[in-house]
């Protein structure tokens, strides 16, 4: 099958890798130059660094080339949210024709706190073929060939079949969805509270000079988190058993406790006192937790969802609030039954 990953970013790098073994695959970057520095060492050194780019991958600037090798087989979209209504108009221009278009973005965008699925329906109001791609996975991991699975959504059965194709093997596993609100909620909310259960994690005890308020506080974030967002993505029509899946607690439990994970170390960050601007010229890449987190709450409040989680993030990432303080605010909160609204 003829695949082109557009976005030549960690996650963009590291599906080409992987793909590359069994089909023939473009990697679409958006400027000649860094096609040049990729092709002249092999290697992707700003955001996948130590993993070698097979002979068999093509690196690509000219995007109509990249479409015209995608056409027949899939195009996948790897830029962050906000480059997704931007990719997806570029490709209704050019008359895209290939069995599906699959977005990897996870988030709400940031301006109009639309999901991927919104923006594709403003930015391509004809396509139908389209679909998510999301799942607990650290682009590094998959580069690397290490056990992985992912869940594809569409309401399109061919575009599920063709990502399978495409990708599923010994190490990349596909399982697919026709949820796609609720793959899409899952991936933009683990975000969120990962930050949450980062600063949990960072903030000092006193216990003999110990930081992290402890596991079982960890584990109280995460299952409230999940409650949080089973929450938003029933009101916004998905269906609650989604969020016991890939998309949903396994990508949470991953972005949460894995150090890899960037919106986990904003959350640290913030526990030890630096300023947002400093973590994130720190990082160096994009934590979509950050960008997403204010429409995450505006939409919720829209639809009178109750977000406590989100909403102590969002005040910290603001500034209306420290760590500690937002810590008190939700262990202040009235006794309630668990399972509820």
């Amino acid at each position: 099958m003829n695949l082109t990953l557009f976005g030549a970013g960690a996650w963009g790098t590291a599906l080409a890798v992987s793909a590359a073994a069994q089909h023939s695959v473009v990697l679409w970057a958006r400027s000649e130059s860094q096609c040049d520095r990729m092709r002249a060492r092999r290697m992707n050194a700003r955001y996948l660094g130590g993993v070698t780019l097979p002979d068999e991958l093509v690196l690509r600037a000219d995007f109509d080339a990249a479409l015209a090798h995608a056409r027949g087989g899939l195009a996948i979209i790897a830029t962050p949210m906000a480059g997704l209504g931007e990719m997806l108009r570029r490709l209704q221009s050019n008359d895209a024709h290939a069995p599906g278009v699959l977005w990897m973005c996870k988030g709400f965008e940031h301006d109009s706190g639309r999901l991927g699925h919104e923006v594709a329906r403003a930015a391509w109001p004809e396509a139908r073929r389209v679909g998510v791609l999301s799942g607990p996975s650290f682009a590094i991991e998959v580069a690397r060939g290490q056990p992985t699975a992912l869940v594809v959504a569409s309401a399109d059965a061919s575009v599920c079949d063709a990502a399978v194709q495409a990708l599923h093997g010994d190490a990349l596993r596909i399982y697919t969805s026709d949820d796609v609100i609720g793959v899409e909620v899952g991936g933009a909310l683990k975000n969120v509270l990962a930050i949450a259960i980062g600063i949990c994690d960072g903030l000092d005890d006193g216990a003999a000079g110990r930081l992290g308020l402890g596991l079982n506080a960890r584990a109280a974030l995460i299952t409230r988190g999940l409650a949080e967002m089973t929450r938003l993505g029933v009101a916004l029509g998905a269906r609650a058993e989604t969020f016991m899946g890939l998309s949903g607690l396994g990508d949470l439990v991953l972005t949460a406790t894995g150090d890899l994970s960037r919106n986990r170390q904003v959350g640290l960050l913030l526990a030890r006192g630096l300023a947002l601007p400093q973590i994130l010229q720190q990082l160096g890449h994009v934590a979509e937790g950050v960008l997403c987190a204010e429409a995450v709450l505006a939409r919720a409040q829209a639809l009178g969802v109750d977000m406590p989680i989100t909403l102590a993030v969002v005040q910290v990432l603001q500034g209306q609030a420290t760590p500690a303080q937002a810590l008190a605010q939700l262990m202040g909160r009235s006794a309630r039954a668990e399972v509820g609204p």
